[in-house]
C-alpha cells in the first residue's frame, strides 16, 4: 500500500482509470443491452471525462473520508488486509452514489430516480469489480512498480 504522497498518486491513478474503465464497460452494456466487442470500445470514450473526477473525488476527498469511516469499525492493529477491506468498501460506498450522480448529470436525463436508479444498478458490481478483481489487480500493479527483487523500495 502506499507509503507517500508519490506512491498514494500513482495508486490512485491506477486505481481510477481501472475502477472507471470497469464501471462504464457495465453502464455501456447496460444501456446497449450486451456485450460485445463494441462495449470495450465505447467504454474508452468516457474515461478522459470519467478517470479525471474519479481521480480529484478519490485522492483529495474521498480516501480520507473512507479512511476515518473504516476505522470506526477495524483497528490499527487489525490485519493490514482486514484494514484495506474495510477501506475499499467505505470508498466503494461513497464514490458509488456520486459517480452515479456525476454519470446522471453527463450521460443521461437528469433526476433524482434516474440517479437512484443508476446508484442501484452499480452499487452490487462497483463493490464486486471492486473488491474481487480491480482491488487485487492494483495493488498487484502497485506491489510491481514500487517493489524491485523483493525488497520495498
Amino acid at each position: 500500500m502506499p507509503k507517500n504522497k508519490l506512491q498514494d498518486f500513482v495508486y490512485t491513478v491506477i486505481m481510477a482509470v481501472i475502477m472507471v474503465y470497469g464501471m462504464v464497460v457495465y453502464n455501456v452494456a447496460l444501456n446497449t443491452g450486451g456485450v460485445s466487442g463494441q462495449t470495450f470500445l465505447l467504454a474508452l470514450h468516457e474515461l478522459p471525462i470519467m478517470v479525471p473526477i474519479a481521480f480529484v473525488l478519490e485522492f483529495f476527498i474521498v480516501g480520507k473520508i473512507a479512511g476515518k469511516l473504516a476505522f470506526t469499525v477495524v483497528r490499527p492493529d487489525d490485519r493490514p488486509q482486514v484494514i484495506t477491506y474495510a477501506i475499499s468498501i467505505c470508498i466503494c460506498c461513497i464514490m458509488c452514489p456520486v459517480m452515479s450522480g456525476v454519470a446522471t448529470l453527463l450521460f443521461k436525463q437528469p433526476s433524482f430516480g434516474t440517479w437512484v436508479k443508476t446508484w442501484g444498478m452499480n452499487f452490487p458490481m462497483a463493490i464486486c469489480w471492486q473488491m474481487f478483481y480491480c482491488g487485487p489487480l492494483v495493488r498487484l500493479i502497485f506491489r510491481l512498480i514500487f517493489e524491485r527483487g523483493g525488497q520495498k523500495k
